[in-house]
């Protein structure tokens, strides 16, 4: 879809593409024409006008589609406005500051600095007790972190507006 905005997710039980779902819809009451898909069912970005790209972070990691996404598309990304999310941290407070500053895996580090986003961002996660299975269940207690919906829907939609602005 040329002169369109990709919202590229990769998202295991379906918080972070309701995130993305979010951000089109704003993009798309802003007037913008946007396309919504996982990430690995996108084969290439080159017709797009820009991409907001985000993944659901489980143990401090992006799912590996995301990354994959990331690594084989960094060269296009680069030559393009880019916005990157991540959800996952659950709790009261700053997501960054719950994450002690972390905004996406050090893993991604030379390609974040390659694309050179126009914004980097982390909002809070949804961990759905009733989807995760015994091993989830069992690391979340061993990280103590806090089960239930934490997304803040204004902010999510303050900083789609914010990717609205600058692509008008």
């Amino acid at each position: 879809m040329a002169n369109s905005v990709l919202i590229a997710y990769a998202s295991k039980y379906g918080a972070t593409k309701e995130i993305a779902e979010k951000i089109g819809e704003v993009l798309l009451q802003s007037g913008l024409e946007i396309e919504i898909k996982p990430t690995d069912s996108v084969k290439d970005v080159s017709s797009y006008t820009a991409v907001v790209l985000g993944s659901a972070v489980y143990v401090g990691k992006w799912r590996k589609q995301a990354v994959k996404f990331l690594k084989a598309k960094s060269k296009t990304l680069a030559d393009m406005p880019v916005w990157i999310f991540s959800s996952g941290p659950t709790g009261r407070g700053d997501p960054v500051e719950l994450l002690k500053g972390w905004r996406y895996p050090d893993k991604i580090q030379a390609y974040i600095d390659e694309i050179n986003p126009r914004d980097v961002t982390v909002f809070h996660g949804n961990i759905d007790v009733g989807k995760i299975n015994a091993i989830e269940r069992q690391m979340i207690k061993t990280v103590e972190a806090h089960t239930g919906d934490f997304r803040d829907w204004t902010a999510i939609q303050s900083w789609a507006e914010g990717v609205a602005d600058n692509l008008s």
